[in-house]
């Protein structure tokens, strides 16, 4: 049995992922973690899909920030045009023996769109049999643009400056659809009816976007046709759309070329009938012409840039700004391991966090007069490490505080064990202080350790921070 998962179905989860970071009920953060290094820190390991390095991931965890719903876009591969580049065109019906121009033989695995140095998208309608584009398409005009080098170009969207700061990267582009057609479903969720008019250029694009129209067309066999003079005809389109015509050119009793007259509306099949062909050119016999007239995608050209351009990969953006959150992002480590995770619940109990951030650590306070550790020193309450004994990976230092931020670690035969007030802490054999009265806090950490599920997981290098850095990270997630 042959069968295939579709785009459609990767756009899907695309936009339930994306629409699950703000949706009642939900909630979703971005996290740091692994401060320790790697065996080598040059080569972090691939993560693996499993449970033990979810775990892993868990016992690593230093802090999350929540996700909001500008923080996250749909995105696509990115395309700069280049000047001598071959664009292959909008097709839809590329197949393994109709390919493009580029030998790709699926419209996603084609280069049918561009991004230019203006953060404008447009879609290649026609690529001028297959010329190298040596004109920059510029404007935001509804109708289809021409430039000189003969290529024909639909302007989708522009990129906002802001945008492009949260979401480009030297790979991806954002992308994200307004709904303006009552049939289309925007970014915000829900058909078009629910979106409104925010004066863009897009707006206009995807409001003007007409279902089922043709605008390229290709001979793909002149035939031989007896009495047709030399001359262009317009000639009526087949099909289950309305008001379709091309423009054919007859040269020595062959058709020797074609442009759209009219663009029509609701096509999904489209032909030109060999007898209507004859009637037009005035040939008294004669048959072989064949034609590949391209149909707009669903709901026409510009009217939905996420489905049309292939957005089945998620963008999402966090910026660590300082040690933001009251110090909840520690700024005297580095990490090595980004993630999202879904629904984590708070400390103590199984309410959904909602705080914009959180910490991961444990936190203990030394008395006055203590020696600070420094980050990095395994923690222990005895000179030596045995059963019972608690162990603890310091991760971050308030020195004015006395405080202590750490992640647990196990004992000599793989116990988890705690601090109490009153125990003395050593670094190796040598003692550094006494925890406080009270000084074992019981606010920290702030998330529930192994609540809510890991969705990403991406391993690094070592990620230093500062007090004075901003770290902007951005996760390509693909479906």
């Amino acid at each position: 049995m042959a069968a295939i998962i579709t785009e459609k179905f990767r756009l899907h989860n695309a936009k339930e992922f994306k629409q699950s970071a703000t949706e009642s009920g939900n909630a979703m953060y971005m996290f740091i973690g692994r401060p320790l290094s790697w065996t080598d820190d040059n080569n972090p390991p691939t993560p693996v899909d499993s449970l033990n390095d979810e775990y892993d991931a868990y016992a690593n965890m230093v802090a999350l920030k929540k996700v909001s719903s500008t923080d996250v876009s749909h995105a696509i591969i990115r395309r700069d045009w280049t000047s001598g580049t071959t664009y292959d065109e909008y097709r839809h019906n590329y197949t393994s023996s109709n390919t493009a121009t580029s030998g790709a033989s699926t419209l996603w695995a084609s280069r049918f769109y561009v991004v230019t140095s203006d953060y404008n998208v447009y879609k290649v309608i026609s690529n001028n049999g297959g010329a190298s584009s040596t004109v920059m398409p510029t404007g935001t005009s509804t109708s289809i643009l021409t430039t000189a080098d003969g290529y024909k170009w639909k302007f989708m969207y522009s990129i906002s400056a802001s945008d492009v700061i949260k979401f480009v990267t030297s790979d991806f582009i954002p992308v994200k659809t307004i709904g303006a057609k009552a049939a289309v479903d925007g970014d915000v969720g829900g058909l078009g009816t629910a979106a409104s008019d925010d004066n863009s250029a897009q707006w206009d694009v995807e409001n003007g976007a007409t279902d089922g129209t043709i605008e390229h067309a290709r001979v793909t066999a002149g035939g031989s046709y007896v009495g047709a003079s030399d001359n262009t005809y317009n000639v009526p389109i087949s099909g289950d759309g309305t008001s379709g015509q091309l423009q054919v050119t007859v040269s020595s009793n062959a058709i020797t070329a074609v442009s759209v007259n009219a663009v029509g509306s609701g096509y999904t099949v489209a032909s030109i009938d060999n007898s209507l062909l004859r009637t037009a050119i005035g040939a008294s016999s004669g048959s072989g012409a064949t034609f590949d007239i391209i149909i707009s995608p669903k709901n026409g050209h510009g009217a939905d840039p996420v489905e049309e351009l292939g957005g089945n990969y998620v963008i999402a953006n966090s910026r660590l700004e300082y040690a933001e959150g009251s110090g909840d992002f520690p700024t005297d480590n580095d990490f090595r391991q980004i993630g999202l995770i879904v629904n984590p619940t708070d400390a103590g109990g199984n309410t959904l966090s909602s705080a914009t951030t959180l910490s991961a650590l444990n936190r203990i306070t030394l008395d006055s007069g203590a020696t600070m550790p420094v980050v990095d020193d395994t923690i222990a309450n005895a000179a030596s490490v045995v059963a019972g004994t608690a162990v603890g990976k310091v991760v971050s230092i308030d020195s004015t505080n006395r405080f202590i931020y750490f992640l647990p670690s196990v004992d000599a035969v793989g116990n988890f064990n705690s601090f109490s007030a009153t125990n003395t802490i050593f670094v190796g054999s040598t003692s550094k202080g006494t925890i406080s009265s009270g000084g074992v806090s019981g606010s920290y950490p702030e998330v529930s350790r192994n609540s809510g599920d890991i969705v990403y997981l991406e391993n690094r290098g070592a990620v230093a921070r500062a007090a004075d850095q901003i770290e902007d990270i951005k996760l390509i997630i693909e479906m």
